[in-house]
């Protein structure tokens, strides 16, 4: 028993200490990476990473080594970048050799490398092309986008009404609303709020965004290559994912089965003749894969970050009641109490614009960004990063970056105006990110942003629960995602 057990003591120690040399050759070989915390054997710094606060751990770790650094997950090199000059530097300057992306673990087995967000080279190339094509020129001879915003927040007032002053919550009012505007452009029509399935929807797509940024999806984003192997709550995400994307597999048989080539009626029809042009290309990328997993990321992009947005942008009108009662006096003086607010009096409107701005940045919605992976060997402030390495571009550092915002920490419209009250552009306005990744649907979401807005101000006054200064505006879950916290409130007719 003895010899036995000396014998497991031997090779578990030898074990070990082969794990080490590897693990020590491989640092030696990545020896031109920017500097960060020792890591350890297989489990890297999971000492200096606490998985349910990850943006805090790497914020920390930024006030010890700088802007630009390297952190472990597991046995993954992460290259992490702050501030506005170490993003915009790798983003922008450097925007071919950075414009790789790396996808979340925890998205990895719905994406798997297809649909515009998460692929590469060729693939990346002519999706992103196409979609952009297909968003910009939309209108297809019948409702522009900006129509399709304007008579959709016309039903959301409606649906505002109905609730007569009294308290509600208005997560999945407004998930239906803004959800409706990019399912107009994919499905070529909208739902009705009380359609069961429609709300399912609407349900999974919260759960989904909530759990991608739980303590579970950060301890697996992290140590993924363990825990693949094992179930747990680290699998919901994918469950909930694959609900949306069969429920987007039916839409488009049901295209393709009344489908007319000279009269397309939203993306699905668009990309059908386009798989139809290209059948016979051996190099094209129209297929039923990348049209399904393109349409879920324009459908999950184009409901939850713009809805959030307008979750945290509420609150934060009830917490300052003052900017609430300049929008209405700007919105009064420009647009008026009879016709329907649009996107040229965005130009006319300083202090809303500002407004819509701050909301975007202090709300922080994506505070590290999707990852990002340099496509080749490249050079970047004297260190070596080699092809593949992962890099986070931490946007919620620009966002606050001290040298950018007059307040970087404090809500104030201020940072976005000038002496003069006029609209005062920042470059380190990057919600959306930067470069070559850019969101796909920035336009769309400032548009939507703008027009949900003021329509809604422009008819009600928000009516809070509690007092101002007793409104927590502290997000619920903070991972990949700041989720906005759950709240209640009145609306009241002006």
């Amino acid at each position: 028993m003895e010899v036995s057990s000396a014998v497991t003591l031997f090779l578990v120690t030898y074990f070990c200490f082969l794990v080490a040399i590897s693990f020590k050759k491989k640092l030696t070989q990545r020896g031109q990476l920017p500097p960060g915390p020792t890591p350890l054997p297989l489990i890297g710094n999971f000492f200096q990473i606490k998985s349910s606060e990850t943006l805090k751990s790497l914020l920390k770790l930024r006030d010890k080594y700088g802007p630009v650094f390297t952190v472990y997950f597991g046995s993954r090199p992460i290259v992490v970048l702050c501030g506005h000059d170490a993003v915009k530097e790798a983003l922008i300057d450097k925007a071919d050799e950075f414009s790789g992306r790396k996808t979340n673990p925890t998205l990895e087995r719905t994406f798997q490398g297809f649909g515009e967000a998460f692929s590469n080279g060729a693939r990346w190339k002519q999706l992103r092309r196409f979609s952009l094509t297909i968003l910009r020129n939309f209108g297809m001879g019948k409702k522009s986008i900006e129509e399709r915003i304007q008579e959709e927040a016309q039903f959301l007032l409606e649906e505002f009404r109905k609730t007569k002053g009294k308290p509600f919550d208005p997560t999945y009012f407004f998930s239906r609303a803004v959800s409706n505007v990019i399912c107009s452009i994919v499905f070529g029509d909208r739902f009705d709020y009380e359609d069961k399935e429609f709300q399912s929807l609407m349900e999974m797509m919260n759960n989904s965004f909530r759990k991608m940024s739980d303590t579970w999806a950060q301890f697996y984003d992290i140590y993924a290559n363990f825990l693949k192997y094992f179930p747990g709550p680290h699998t919901q995400v994918y469950d909930i994912l694959e609900e949306m994307r069969l429920f987007i597999a039916r839409r488009v048989k049901q295209n393709q089965q009344t489908f007319d080539p000279n009269c397309p009626r939203d993306f699905i029809d668009c990309f059908l003749i386009q798989m139809e042009k290209e059948k016979d290309n051996p190099a094209t990328e129209f297929n039923i894969k990348n049209l399904e997993l393109t349409t879920l990321n324009l459908f999950f992009a184009g409901t939850e970050t713009v809805s959030s947005t307008l979750r945290y942008g509420f609150l934060l009108m009830m917490k300052y009641p003052e900017v609430q009662a300049k929008m209405h006096e700007e919105i009064d003086r420009v647009i008026g109490r009879s016709r329907v607010p649009n996107i040229e009096d965005r130009s006319q409107m300083p202090y809303t614009d500002a407004v819509i701005h701050e909301v975007q940045r202090v709300s922080d919605l994506i505070p590290m960004g999707l990852a990002h992976m340099v496509m080749r060997d490249t050079k970047f402030r004297g260190y070596l990063i080699p092809q593949g390495t992962e890099i986070y571009p931490m946007l919620s550092t620009v966002l606050h970056d001290p040298t950018k915002f007059k307040t970087p920490n404090s809500f104030n419209p201020e940072n976005f105006l000038d002496e003069n009250g006029r609209f005062l552009k920042n470059d380190a306005f990057v919600p959306f990110s930067s470069g070559k990744r850019i969101c796909l649907g920035e336009a769309l979401a400032r548009m939507e942003l703008f027009l949900f807005f003021t329509t809604i101000l422009q008819t009600f006054r928000l009516k809070p629960l509690v007092a101002p200064q007793d409104i927590d505006t502290t997000p619920q879950e903070s991972g990949f995602a700041n989720i906005p916290p759950f709240y209640q409130f009145c609306i009241v007719p002006r």
